[in-house]
């Protein structure tokens, strides 16, 4: 059976590489993103003013000019598509629905089907921004401004209302623009947070107040010939069949190799690398998004500036590893750095409502759902001591409109990874086709908030305008139902111990959600976890001394841990577990579940005492 398998792969590889290789398309392209051929900015005030060219936006300006807004689409970029065309980033993190159809229809699917695919060449992306501009009348740009600002009107009484942008040009002279509403589509919510919206930074929202996840320079190789790619898929093929998984290839994309990138030693502890995405360009050319650049806070210039200095000094050395280990790369050579970084997080806006960890992977559907949502929580490497994680995998979630919409400021919305997501949220959320779904549901609530002469924010509120706004989203291609799938794990009794701990970044279910609830939990593990539980809900504490004696946990090392960390450390481990009885410290439930473990302590078990620590630690 086995070798009737590798024959099938080994032919199927056989015609792949033939058609590669007699593929007879257009003479290359260089990678050259082009502005596009739309009207310049012209009017004092629009119906739609959209701050930032990313995908989002592009997306949010054809959206709201679709539905009959005059709008302006504006930028610091000289060219359409900021993470796509500026960042390289020329590989799309695909959602799913169920059933296996792409999730992400309407705008997005218009821009997909016209691009190489999941994985596509920079030009073309640009040629498809621009040509989605170009045939929207309504739609007038101005690109390469020195900078933009909000103008905010304020209320005494309730919020303050954006009315318009100030934009300053590369000759310093200024440009004052009214609008009706605005959207903020830049990367990093730039405008919102000059208009006062509150925002979380990184991973604060759950107590790390100086983390968050590395910034990538996605980098330009030649030496690549359809030869070496053939090398490098049949290498690939080799590795499936022995057992590797999430490697894999077609004609203009390639991933895998994390093992052989994990024994890579960078020269410098703040770069690391990890399994390649290798994305192939029709100029020969491949664009590699791999290298990691830790312990960089994107807002800050000169640390991007120190960020890419960095990867200039690892690159040589990286590729020098690839030229030895990574089949087909034997001749590669660097082309280039990406003008600008693959930022994957930075400010996280406080909205009407902030989608949850919870929300995403127990599957949930909202009232005012206007995109959705299948990504994994994908955590990406923070430091060298962590490389990143899978949370969990939802079946599919919705973004409510009220995510949009930043707390205590009228007249803007917020589309893009720093719409209102917790960190956690984020690593799923985040990701572009869901950013571009988001982005045209802006543009038609803006549309029928100028409508119906109400504020974008009290759209929610309102089943008429929430029904209308759904049926003009599947009118305009998007597929918007009502869903509800199952999610296993919240029948298990430790489930709530366990959101507890997750919420945190404490556990990690994998592509399959496998959480382990009634495995043994190691001493070594309860003490990690106790200890940063402790650290992000205490400002200060003083670290006891607790090691791992190699035994099985059980019920009175872990009330004598608990005790130690809460300053009662003149108690045996049995009168530390009389003292927290005495106090109705144990959910029942984990009582019982220790009696049926003959006194050791279950993941799920742990879960649910750490969970009790801190809501009734001070209390002990």
């Amino acid at each position: 059976m086995k070798r009737c398998i590798l024959w099938a792969v080994l032919l199927i590889t056989a015609v792949t590489g033939l058609y590669f290789l007699l593929d007879r398309r257009p003479e290359p392209t260089p990678m050259s993103p082009a502005p596009p051929a739309a009207p310049a900015a012209q009017n004092r005030h629009y119906n739609l003013i959209v701050v930032g060219s990313d995908p989002e936006g592009v997306v949010a300006a054809v959206s709201g000019a679709r539905n009959g807004l005059a709008t302006l689409l504006v930028d610091t970029r000289p060219v359409l598509g900021g993470l796509m065309t500026r960042g390289w980033l020329n590989t799309i993190d695909m959602n799913y629905a169920p059933g296996g159809e792409i999730l992400n229809k309407g705008i997005f699917l218009e821009f997909f089907e016209q691009v190489e695919g999941d994985s596509f060449d920079v030009s073309t992306a640009s040629k498809v921004f621009n040509k989605l501009v170009e045939n929207e009348p309504n739609i007038q740009i101005l690109l390469g401004a020195a900078s933009i600002k909000p103008v905010v009107t304020p209320d005494a009484v309730g919020p303050c209302t954006v009315t318009g942008i100030l934009v300053t040009e590369q000759d310093g002279g200024e440009r004052p623009f009214t609008a009706d509403i605005v959207i903020d589509a830049t990367q990093d919510a730039d405008l919102a947070a000059l208009a006062g919206a509150a925002y979380s930074f990184g991973q604060s929202d759950m107590g790390y107040e100086t983390r968050n996840m590395a910034v990538t320079p996605v980098f330009q190789l030649k030496g690549i010939s359809r030869l070496d790619w053939l090398k490098l898929g049949f290498n690939i093929v080799l590795q499936r069949l022995s057992g590797t998984h999430y490697v894999g290839i077609n004609t203009v994309s390639a991933w895998g190799f994390g093992e052989v990138m994990a024994k890579y030693r960078p020269s410098n502890e703040q770069v690391g690398i990890r399994g390649l995405n290798i994305g192939r360009q029709k100029d020969g050319t491949v664009l590699v998004n791999a290298l990691h650049v830790y312990n960089i806070n994107p807002l800050d210039k000169q640390q991007l500036a120190t960020a890419r200095a960095l990867a200039e000094q690892e690159l040589p050395l990286i590729i020098e590893y690839f030229r030895e280990h990574i089949p087909g790369f034997a001749h590669a050579e660097l082309v280039a750095l990406a003008p600008e970084f693959y930022v994957r997080e930075s400010r996280h806006i406080y909205g009407e409502y902030r989608l949850t960890v919870d929300d995403v992977l127990e599957n949930r559907d909202f009232p005012d759902t206007i995109a959705c949502g299948s990504y994994p929580i994908d955590i990406q490497a923070l430091d060298t001591n962590f490389k990143g994680a899978i949370v969990g995998v939802p079946k599919q979630y919705g973004i409510p409109l009220r995510a949009l919409i930043p707390q205590n400021i009228a007249g803007l919305m917020v589309v893009g990874r720093a719409a209102s997501f917790d960190s956690l949220a984020h690593g799923s959320a985040r990701v572009i086709p869901v950013g571009m779904a988001a982005g045209q549901a802006a543009g038609v609530a803006a549309a029928l908030s100028s409508a119906k002469g109400v504020p974008v924010s009290e759209l929610s509120g309102h089943k008429a305008y929430l029904t209308e706004l759904r049926q003009r989203l599947n009118q305009q291609g998007m597929e918007l139902k009502p869903f509800h799938y199952q999610t296993p794990e919240t029948k298990h009794w430790a489930y709530p111990g366990l959101k507890f701990v997750r919420s945190y970044g404490l556990v990690f279910g994998g592509y399959e959600n496998e959480y382990d609830l009634d495995e043994k939990m190691s001493e070594g593990k309860f003490i990690n976890l106790l200890l940063w539980v402790t650290k992000l809900n205490t400002e200060e504490i003083e670290t006891p001394l607790l090691y791992s004696e190699g035994n099985a946990l059980t019920v009175q090392d872990v009330s004598y841990m608990l005790l130690q960390y809460l300053g009662k450390k003149d108690l045996t481990k049995k009168q530390a577990y009389q003292l927290l009885l005495k106090q109705d410290f144990f959910d029942p439930r984990v009582l019982q579940q220790i009696d049926n473990n003959d006194g050791e302590i279950t993941n799920g078990t742990a879960y649910m005492i750490l969970k009790s620590y801190v809501e009734k630690g001070k209390l002990l």
